[in-house]
């Protein structure tokens, strides 16, 4: 039972974490060309593996297919409440 009641607080937690950053509004959008390393499909959705030029790796959650091994451009995006993410160009 104390295990149940932990895990439902830590899914509310994180929902209401999601809820704030989701309405904090944008300051800043900064490009990069990127690879694409690798992808793990869930649900129609992939999780992607995507190497920067800086040589730094992001793991983006996207809907739509990136081949793998592709050059592309991804967005580093930073919220007003420092929350920052990164999102393939539209």
């Amino acid at each position: 039972m104390i295990l149940f009641i932990g895990a439902f607080a830590i899914m509310i937690m994180s929902a209401a974490n999601k809820w704030a950053n989701d309405a904090s509004p944008i300051r800043s959008v900064d490009t990069f060309e990127a690879n694409v390393e690798s992808v793990q499909l869930d649900h129609g959705r992939g999780i992607y593996l995507v190497s920067i030029e800086n040589g730094s790796s992001v793991l983006i959650d996207d809907g739509r297919p990136h081949l793998i091994g592709s050059r592309t451009s991804i967005e580093r995006v930073t919220r007003d409440n420092g929350f920052v993410f990164y999102r393939f160009v539209n």
